[in-house]
């Protein structure tokens, strides 16, 4: 069974904000594929659904960013899901916009999310899609994360989501990270 996790923020306010690239990645999967995340437990929205013969969860943790772990640990322990079959997408300030780069552990970055999900599965070795959101000029990172993309980068970031169908459909077939790494890094 796999795991899929995508990080931002719950409510509209923060709906198309770069902190909340993560979901905008995996709605546009779960869009391209007709599912959609129809339970709600593990303080998450998440499907269960059989995707290429294999059993995947989706999850979008409804915590603030912060607090993603929560979700994330929970999920992971009930259904007993190895941390190596779990691929969290989310934002990354140290690249440029739509940049897409696969990793196989590793610290969090100073990304806060995967601070606590490091923190709540005791462990770094879980996989990750980070999707750049550019570090910001003069703003402060926390206006930055939180403001939406002008339209030009809406654009930008929005094409690189067919790659990252590509990515979810290698990691849900069973291609390991460094395939991966290898192929799209």
């Amino acid at each position: 069974m796999k795991l899929i996790v995508a990080l931002g923020n719950p409510g509209l306010k923060y709906e198309k904000t770069k902190h909340n690239t993560g979901f905008m990645a995996l709605d546009h999967y779960l869009d391209e594929k007709g599912l959609r995340l129809d339970r709600d437990k593990f303080t998450a929205l998440y499907a269960k659904e059989k995707v290429a013969g294999e059993d995947v969860i989706f999850m979008e943790p409804q915590t603030y960013m912060n607090e993603s772990g929560r979700a994330v640990g929970a999920a992971a322990k009930f259904f007993k899901i190895d941390p190596s079959d779990i691929l969290v997408i989310h934002d990354d300030m140290d690249m440029p916009i739509a940049k897409l780069r696969i990793r196989a552990g590793g610290k969090s970055g100073g990304h806060n999310g995967i601070k606590s999900i490091i923190a709540c599965l005791g462990t770094e070795k879980f996989n990750r899609l980070k999707i750049g959101i550019r570090h910001p000029d003069k703003q402060s990172v926390v206006s930055w994360v939180l403001t939406p993309f002008n339209p030009d980068q809406q654009k930008e970031l929005e094409a690189s989501f067919a790659k990252v169908d590509q990515i979810i459909d290698d990691f849900i077939a069973g291609k390991d990270a460094q395939y991966l790494m290898n192929r799209y890094n």
